[in-house]
């Protein structure tokens, strides 16, 4: 299916119809569009994982985590760690969202990866191809996402896109949407290609959602609940680009949120 997509330079905002535009994105001021402690990385690949009858749901706990591998002081994770003094707004965060073909990583492989890195508010550059799973997707996955078997056939493998992402996501908060469900699966592919999972705080805007938000503002913690809240450029369309650039909106009304309470360091938004 061609080679992969990385680091292409947004030239409009999330939602724009064009991206070849030579334009810097910006997102839109809080005001005008959007309404609206440290703990370190506990368990394993495991950890992550559960299921519901779609997309499982995200356990209790912190919106952060750090890896456990902190705890080794290597300057990599001493990086890492004093990152959570660094002001919300100057952090890079890369928003991830996957389509895969089942809801568990023991079975189920990755079709899709869309990713979108930002930064105070300025979008920097996109992650998105599709994955050849080496297995059939099953029909109510296809009809949910729209991902055939025909559309993957000569998509690269797993491994042939893994290592391009994660220097895409290198030194920055990877966050997802319950990123319980992203992160399982992209571990899972870690494992299988051979390569080491890195040293990446993940957040998870589902858990941080429910902390910023009051039950009368939201009925619920939903992609969909919450971009209509926001009322983000992109709509979620179950696709990966898509609801990454969803997402990445949701968490910027988010940081909006925490700013106004006071809240201004990633090490004051984990417990």
């Amino acid at each position: 299916m061609g080679t992969v997509n990385i680091w292409r330079r947004l030239t409009t905002r999330l939602g724009g119809a064009s991206r070849q535009r030579t334009r810097a994105s910006r997102w839109p001021s809080q005001a005008s569009r959007w309404r609206g402690r440290t703990s370190r990385w506990r368990g394993r690949a495991s950890w992550w994982r559960g299921r519901t009858s779609r997309r499982p749901a995200a356990e209790a706990g912190p919106a952060l985590r750090w890896p456990v591998a902190s705890a080794d002081g290597s300057q990599a994770c001493s990086a890492l760690l004093a990152c959570g003094t660094h002001r919300i707004a100057d952090t890079d965060f890369v928003v991830v969202d996957l389509e895969t073909t089942g809801w568990s990583p023991d079975t189920a492989r990755i079709t899709e990866i869309g990713a979108v890195r930002f930064a105070g508010g300025r979008v920097t550059g996109e992650f998105c191809t599709l994955i050849n799973p080496g297995q059939a997707i099953p029909a109510d996955i296809a009809a949910l996402t729209g991902i055939s078997d025909a559309m993957v056939a000569r998509a690269p493998v797993i491994g042939a896109v893994l290592p391009d992402f994660l220097a895409f996501a290198d030194g920055a908060v990877l966050t997802a949407h319950n990123a319980p469900f992203d992160v399982s699966f992209l571990i899972a592919a870690c494992g299988d290609c051979g390569l080491p999972w890195p040293d990446l705080a993940v957040l998870d805007t589902v858990t941080l959602a429910r902390q910023v938000l009051g039950e009368t503002e939201v009925p619920d913690c939903k992609l969909s609940t919450l971009a209509s809240f926001f009322q983000t450029p992109t709509v979620p369309s179950h696709r990966a680009l898509a609801d990454a650039r969803a997402t990445a909106a949701v968490l910027h009304g988010l940081i909006g949120r925490l700013a106004a309470s006071g809240v201004r360091t990633l090490a004051e938004i984990s417990v």
